[in-house]
């Protein structure tokens, strides 16, 4: 549910001069407060001139240019009357903060969202927000959503992009934005901003998300329009405009974690002859240090979705929680894997995908139980299709949901259980059961039966193969 923390008393001009002498303090408030009168009856009873004035916008400026840039009703680019920014509490976002005032005259309500990156990430944040500028912090809780409503329908998919990839922070992506836009219409926004660099796949995903669900909302991505090149440029800015530097220690790797994965990129992955290091992983253990005995857990599963772990039944993100512990103590779902980024380059990146490489393995297994060859062999194939719209975040484009539909309707009888033996990395099936199953013991066995007679066997094989007889036939003049 949303905590919606509004700061000190709202304002069209969520503005302040703390950082200013006390003559200027005055100067400012006078200013701000006198209405069109009163600035005449000033004038006229001071005879302030030009000069004059110019001298108290002097006084009235801080070592921001926010406060005077607001004044004048708009910003350096333009005027926006107020932005939801998708803020994380790092660097970038908090200089994203006083980077919108200055450039577009607006008041920043700052929104983050609980997707299971963890408690830490969300410390603190409420103070970071509003001392990088911001009017509000909102802070959702959408790990239920999330895994509900985007994981669990990629999972019923089997949705892989390019053979690895299970798609973490894809499917990550629409949900946060979809709750930004929820935002934008309880707080007035008429923009949204997120920090994803020009270079990758976010901003793509952030974007169509918008487009599809609120066309008329303007989108402001400062990476593609400021000037700041790296993090030495953005630490310039915020001291320049008083943001307080976030004093955490620079990660070598680029991350991204929620409840499905975490990824890395960056630093000495970005040459893929090189091994990652032991140490940079963080939900799963070396393999070759996972413990020597076998851990053999039971995953139950209803209509292509996972409802128990062990015969305890779970909501989506307990159950996934519970996953990622149990597989991450075996070193179960790394991923090292070239890919093609939706904006034409390749790129290297690292995933820890333990709770989600258990259930992948366990709702394809019961699939085969469950599906008949045609079936699994279409669905297989729409599968990629899907993970490709998931992956270019075209998750609202009617295609995708019209082939969620299918892959509901299709999945309705693949309901059971599927128990698999994790050890030292590898995920091995040993059990599958379900109440719809194709499978007939008395069919396949080698023992005589009523329903199939092999002697119908020769009459199949010659007419399956007719068309390879006639070839034949054709090329040896038969």
């Amino acid at each position: 549910m949303a905590q919606l923390k509004a700061s000190s008393p709202p304002s069209s001009i969520p503005v302040t001069a703390p950082s200013l002498h006390p003559t200027g303090r005055l100067l400012y408030h006078q200013l701000w407060k006198a209405k069109t009168s009163s600035f005449k009856e000033l004038g006229l009873r001071t005879s302030v001139g030009a000069k004059k004035l110019q001298a108290i916008k002097a006084a009235a400026r801080s070592d921001t240019e926010v406060v005077s840039e607001t004044i004048k009703g708009g910003g350096l680019r333009g005027k926006l009357n107020k932005v939801v920014l998708a803020y994380s509490g790092g660097l970038d976002t908090s200089v994203i903060v006083p980077w919108l005032r200055e450039n577009y005259g607006c008041e920043v309500v700052c929104f983050t969202a609980d997707v299971g990156q963890g408690i830490k990430e969300l410390d603190g944040l409420e103070q970071k927000a509003k001392a990088s500028g911001a009017c509000q912090l909102v802070v959702k809780d959408l790990k239920e959503e999330f895994v509900k409503d985007y994981i669990f329908p990629c999972l019923r998919a089997g949705a892989v992009y390019e053979r690895k990839y299970l798609l973490g922070t894809s499917m990550a992506r629409p949900v946060i934005a979809k709750a930004m836009v929820d935002v934008a219409k309880e707080v007035g926004a008429d923009a949204v901003s997120h920090g994803c660099t020009g270079k990758g796949n976010d901003q793509v995903r952030f974007e169509l998300t918008f487009f599809a669900l609120n066309p008329k909302l303007n989108v402001v991505a400062p990476w593609r329009e400021w000037d700041i090149t790296g993090r030495e440029d953005a630490i310039e800015y915020a001291k320049k405009h008083n943001v307080p530097v976030p004093v955490t220690k620079k990660s070598i790797y680029s991350r991204d974690r929620n409840l499905w994965h975490l990824s890395h990129e960056g630093d000495i992955l970005e040459d893929p002859a090189n091994e990652p290091k032991k140490d940079m992983y963080m939900m799963s253990v070396d393999p070759e240090d996972a413990p020597d005995q076998a851990e053999y857990v039971t995953i139950g599963l209803e209509s292509g979705l996972p409802v128990s772990v062990n015969g305890k039944r779970l909501s989506p993100a307990s159950l996934l929680a519970e996953l990622n512990e149990i597989g991450g103590k075996h070193g179960i779902g790394r991923i090292d894997m070239v890919e093609n980024r939706l904006v034409g380059m390749k790129s290297r990146g690292v995933y820890e995908t333990p709770g989600g490489t258990i259930l992948f393995a366990a709702a394809r297994e019961l699939e085969f139980l469950t599906l008949d060859r045609e079936t699994i062999q279409v669905k297989d194939s729409l599968a990629l299709k899907y993970a490709e719209l998931v992956y270019a975040g075209r998750w609202f484009d009617p295609l995708r949901e019209s082939m969620d539909a299918f892959m509901q309707k299709i999945t309705e009888t693949t309901t059971g259980s599927v128990t698999v033996k994790l050890y030292k990395g590898s995920v091995t099936v040993t059990s599958r059961t379900s109440p719809f199953s194709l499978y007939r013991q008395d069919i396949s066995s080698f023992e005589s039966s009523q329903i199939y007679d092999q002697a119908d066997a020769a009459g199949f094989i010659r007419l399956y193969g007719l068309p390879m007889r006639v070839r034949a036939m054709l090329e040896q003049g038969i």
